[in-house]
């Protein structure tokens, strides 16, 4: 199974692209014009930096709860330049919409907390700084153990704004989501999420939101 966006445009479960994938390949910086071809990219294995060159902070809280705490990702900037400047951003909102006020749409505990749908808080909506979608710019950076975040996709190069959070190892994931960070503080924050409970298509019960996020001093 594949982390397909909830819904028909994104998902962690879909194996095949949806019938309008490709729709943005005119925005894509890795492909350019539409339908263009362009290599495929860095398989897992391949050699990596993981340096942590960005950090962004997602403070979350919880209808009838209040704040939650804060979760810290760490960026990998060096192997995935592309992929973190769309997520920090996405974080910032300097582009005019982005993560602050959207929901965690999706907790399975076990597997992932899933976000980022800022448009419809359903699955299926969201869009990149870029235009729409995005090519998978790198698999090389395994899953590994929990704490991983990673793009949420609808097969194959179709990056937009939704993203997980892994709870545990997920290697099935490696060569069908691009990884571009790490959870460096808060995963008890993250424990907290992944507890609560959830209802049909593993929506929490009480919405947990970010309530507010955006770009750390990475050196700090």
């Amino acid at each position: 199974a594949a982390i397909a966006a909830a819904a028909p445009l994104l998902s962690i479960a879909a194996d095949a692209p949806p019938a309008h994938a490709g729709l943005f390949d005119a925005f894509n910086p890795n492909i350019g014009a539409a339908g263009e071809p362009r290599a495929a990219p860095p398989p897992p294995g391949s050699p990596v930096s993981l340096a942590v060159t960005d950090k962004v902070y997602i403070d979350l809280e919880q209808d009838g709860v209040g704040a939650l705490g804060r979760v810290v990702v760490g960026l990998y900037g060096e192997d995935v330049p592309l992929t973190v400047e769309n997520f920090k951003q996405l974080a910032t909102g300097e582009q005019g919409f982005g993560y602050s006020g959207s929901i965690l749409h999706r907790v399975i505990k076990g597997f992932v907390l899933q976000g980022g749908d800022f448009e419809r808080g359903n699955g299926t909506g969201g869009k990149s700084i870029y235009g729409g979608r995005f090519a998978d710019e790198s698999f090389a950076v395994p899953h590994g153990e929990a704490g991983a975040l990673s793009m949420a996709n609808a097969g194959p190069d179709t990056n937009g704004s939704q993203f997980f959070i892994t709870v545990g190892p997920t290697p099935w994931l490696d060569g069908k989501h691009v990884v571009f960070g790490r959870v460096v503080e808060g995963m008890d924050v993250v424990r907290k999420v992944e507890d609560t409970p959830t209802s049909a298509g593993d929506r929490p019960n009480a919405a947990v939101r970010i309530a507010s996020c955006g770009v750390l001093d990475a050196s700090a």
